[in-house]
């Protein structure tokens, strides 16, 4: 079977499918080291909105940062239904789960200096005003490629399944 990869075309035929246990390994592995994240947002009137965004993860929690104002901030403040997706189609990692904001003066400390240690920017110092975004996974789903299709739930209602 043929997948679509960027401009190539990757072979899953062979591709065995890896446990739960990996499977949530493997996530939690990207989740520390991964820099990016698309966070698809909604607002009840206007529809979706997906942007890409710098996250850290705290073992519990994705967090991630934005401008006050922007349509991102809107929409969690009017639905905090949230769905994230790590930047790789092969590798896939979907998230979804509730998402809460915090003022740039009320984010929790340690979560700040988390977030600033790791990318070298700290949005507490800029002019604008920021929010900090937290969102709590539910469900995360992982797979690579079709062989992995089934059984691509590795977190269920709040609680990792291996």
């Amino acid at each position: 079977m043929l997948a679509w990869l960027g401009s190539l075309f990757m072979d899953t035929t062979g591709t065995v499918p890896r446990r739960t246990a990996e499977r949530v390994r493997d996530t939690l592995e990207r989740l520390v080291t991964e820099r990016d994240v698309w966070l698809s947002t909604a607002h009840p009137d206007h529809g979706p909105h997906q942007v890409p965004l710098w996250f850290f993860w705290d073992g519990r929690a994705l967090w991630m940062c934005t401008g006050a104002t922007s349509v991102t901030a809107r929409n969690v403040r009017a639905e905090p239904r949230v769905r994230l997706a790590l930047p790789d189609t092969f590798d896939v990692v979907l998230l979804q789960g509730e998402a809460t904001c915090f003022p740039d003066d009320e984010v929790p400390a340690a979560a700040a200096e988390a977030f600033a240690g790791k990318f070298g920017w700290d949005p507490r110092a800029e002019e604008a005003p920021q929010v900090y975004v937290r969102v709590v996974p539910r469900t995360v789903r992982a797979w690579r490629g079709v062989p992995e299709l089934r059984g691509r739930v590795v977190m269920r209602d709040g609680a990792w399944l291996a």
